[in-house]
């Protein structure tokens, strides 16, 4: 590059992944956020992505076009001749092939350290903060790029703390990202200070030792509300309760299942926004026959930002029994909307939410039971009625993280 300053390298890898896939995830959300901070700012800026027959360095620009992607599939180019010889006309495939004719450089998945070097003569700093591509080929070859220091964002340490929340192969397979980063990282940030100590421990436990790690809560954007995107059906005065995110055991699912068992037929509306995840077989058979019956929970996978926010906005309460988390997002967007929130009493919340959650145990049916019909007993109680809360903000985030990058 010619600029006299080194640049960043930003890793837009999993975004890449998401094209096509619908509503981003939570991680996900945080590549975006690097994506448009850096871009913002005054300093160089690459991005790198991983493809099918290759790595892609790629300048600035392409950030917007891979986000235009992400928003509206239909927006993508048509497939390369070698992804249509090969029957690769998926939404990734194509965003590829758009991504390839943008690019400054190209290599393949051997030559990484011979692309990055070229592209970055002067070195700088590699970000990866969405978990793509940490493996052990991958950042020793970026370790060997002059002058280039590796910055890593681990966002928890959960599939090793609960195994049996993860899918199959995942402890593994993020036992070995881990101890690549612990070998190769220069600095390693987390979304928490009690995800910083995880990862501490667990870098001394694979790799005997563990790179500097930074704890810096990550920010909450407030999305704009969206009643017309909010489903049909849905009784504006019947109280509601709302439970954010993927149906997967970590997420206890069941015992609010339990819950809407024991309040009976005068329950209030329990809304799961969040698509079905793993391991979950029996929450997943209760649901559809929840289902069949017309009963009090409804499934809503898929929505928007907008609808989310909507319906989040008008809920007595965000329902949060996660047996473990590294941040817990949802709780963040509640707060910063003026949501009352009931949670699993977990450090990560006592140090960012302090006492604005109501926090209970995540195996007491009873005492979930009791809040949650407390508060569905409290009428015209909305977002606009409670306090809000002091949330982390991206501005802060990058301020610490940048500062030492």
């Amino acid at each position: 590059m010619s600029a006299d300053r080194p640049a960043r390298i930003l890793d837009v890898t999993r975004l890449l992944s998401r094209v096509g896939r619908g509503p981003l995830t939570g991680v996900d959300r945080v590549e975006l956020a690097y994506l448009h901070a850096l871009s913002a700012r005054e300093e160089p800026l690459v991005l790198l992505a991983r493809t099918a027959y290759g790595y892609l360095l790629l300048p600035k620009s392409a950030g917007t076009e891979l986000e235009a992607w992400l928003a509206d599939p239909a927006k993508l180019p048509s497939p390369g001749l070698l992804d249509r010889l090969r029957r690769r006309l998926g939404p990734v495939a194509r965003a590829e092939a758009g991504l390839r004719a943008m690019a400054v450089g190209r290599a393949p998945h051997w030559w990484l350290t011979a692309l990055v070097t070229r592209g970055l003569p002067k070195g700088g700093t590699y970000l990866n903060v969405g978990l793509s591509g940490l493996t052990e080929r991958a950042l020793s070859q970026l370790r060997s790029v002059p002058g280039l220091n590796l910055t890593v964002m681990i966002h928890d340490t959960i599939p090793l703390d609960h195994p049996e929340f993860s899918r199959e192969g995942e402890p593994a397979a993020f036992r070995a990202k881990l101890l690549a980063v612990a070998r190769h990282a220069d600095l390693v940030v987390t979304p928490s200070r009690a995800t910083a100590e995880d990862v501490r421990r667990w870098c001394e436990a694979v790799a005997g030792s563990s790179p500097r790690v930074l704890a810096a809560p990550i920010g909450v954007e407030v999305t704009r509300s969206d009643l017309d995107a909010v489903p049909e059906g849905l009784d504006p005065k019947r109280p509601y309760f709302v439970a954010l995110g993927t149906i997967e055991p970590r997420k206890n699912h069941a015992l609010l299942l339990d819950v809407w068992e024991e309040l009976g037929p005068d329950a209030p509306l329990l809304l799961l926004l969040g698509s079905r995840g793993w391991n979950n077989a029996d929450v997943f058979a209760r649901l559809d026959r929840i289902a069949a019956a017309a009963g009090p929970v409804r499934e809503l996978p898929g929505l928007g930002d907008g609808a989310v926010a909507a319906l989040l906005s008008g809920a007595r309460a965000l329902l949060m029994p996660s047996r473990a988390e590294g941040f817990g997002l949802p709780v963040a967007e509640a707060m910063a909307l003026g949501v009352p929130v009931v949670a699993a009493d977990l450090p990560v919340y006592r140090e960012f939410a302090r006492d604005y959650p109501v926090y209970l145990d995540p195996s007491d049916v009873y005492s979930w039971k009791t809040t949650i019909r407390e508060k569905a007993a409290k009428a015209g109680v909305t977002a606009a009625g409670d306090r809000q809360g002091d949330v982390p903000s991206w501005a802060d985030h990058f301020n610490l993280v940048l500062g030492k990058t």
